[in-house]
């Protein structure tokens, strides 16, 4: 099961309508107990950084959200994505949730509308398991206003937009960030969705094999 969580600041139909068209079993959620059984964790996110972080920390969610992406897939999307990183400068400096080291800056796009709203091809910089099976020519839906400046080393792919803008990221182990839409962005971004439940289910099943191995080998002693 994935969970979404229901924060107040997500488009949390859109992305549980794809998940329904992909038979993704999911529960719309905000309670700490059905987080931390979930097999992974989807973060949408539609607004302004402090306002997501202030209802973040109000609904306790922070301690709990860092904890969850370091034990099982966790994959935030559009601002999602944002509040992953160390600080955000949206209207004022505001700490995230410091998953990825990095700052979310205002799009710097000239002679270009911002926000920056549509379709753009994806320019990958190196494989990662969301990305498994997509096109070379893979275009997703964007509608953002800032974005994100991550470590190179934690950069999937990016698009052209007035310069590069980092648009899929990764921390090496269990933690994604999405700044386009996947559940708005056709056949790519359902494909994305796709790996990561069956990313969700792969984890939940080497974890469930492995206590069973811990299980078996106590009972022997």
């Amino acid at each position: 099961m994935v969970a979404i969580v229901d924060y107040g600041a997500g488009n949390l139909f859109s992305v549980a309508n794809a998940l329904e068209h992909l038979a993704v079993p999911y529960q719309i959620t905000r309670a700490p107990k059905v987080l931390e059984r979930s097999d992974g964790i989807l973060l949408p996110g539609v607004g302004a950084f402090p306002d997501a972080m202030e209802m973040l920390q109000e609904r306790g969610l922070v301690p709990l959200l860092r904890r969850m992406a370091l034990e099982k897939p966790f994959l935030g999307i559009c601002l999602g994505m944002q509040v992953l990183f160390s600080q955000g400068e949206e209207f004022r400096l505001t700490q995230g949730l410091n998953l990825l080291p990095g700052r979310v800056e205002k799009l710097r796009a000239p002679g270009l509308k911002i926000p920056h709203m549509g379709w753009n091809r994806l320019e990958f910089v190196r494989d990662c398991p969301l990305t498994r099976g997509l096109p070379e020519e893979a275009y997703v839906y964007f509608v953002h206003s800032y974005c994100a400046v991550p470590k190179e080393e934690n950069l999937v792919a990016w698009t052209e937009y007035g310069g590069q803008i980092p648009t899929l990221v990764w921390d090496g182990a269990y933690c994604y960030g999405a700044q386009f839409h996947p559940e708005k962005s056709g056949e790519p971004g359902l494909m994305i969705l796709r790996n990561f439940a069956d990313l969700c289910q792969d984890v939940a099943q080497r974890k469930t094999s492995k206590e069973g191995f811990s299980h078996d080998t106590a009972s022997r002693h």
